[in-house]
């Protein structure tokens, strides 16, 4: 008996074996393509948070690809220099406007 389980245990490791490993070069599968980034975020646009929520990496072996990570924070970080150029812009014709209206006040 336990010749017979021993005997059944190596075939079944050796069909399950041959099963994951493909058993010979009957099919070989194909080469696949990496992942790319498609599309990652608009360029006619500004960019908004519905952008970046939608915002999907491709996943390589050890994370995602460095490139696409780059780029995404490279754009985001020029919309963000961009927005606080403006920002500050406006801040600083709003104390001037505020401020040319109170002189004006007191001259009258």
């Amino acid at each position: 008996m336990f010749w017979f389980l021993l005997i059944t245990m190596v075939v079944v490791v050796a069909a399950v074996t041959l099963a994951v490993v493909g058993g010979g070069d009957s099919e070989v599968l194909p080469e696949v393509a990496p992942e790319q980034l498609v599309d990652p975020l608009p360029v006619a646009r500004p960019v908004d948070r519905a952008d970046v929520e939608a915002l999907r990496l491709p996943v390589a072996v050890r994370g995602y690809r460095m490139a696409d990570v780059d780029d995404v924070l490279v754009r985001l970080g020029a919309e963000l220099a961009e927005r606080d150029a403006r920002i500050a812009e406006l801040e600083g014709a709003l104390a001037g406007a505020a401020g040319h209206g109170d002189g004006e006040d007191e001259q009258s």
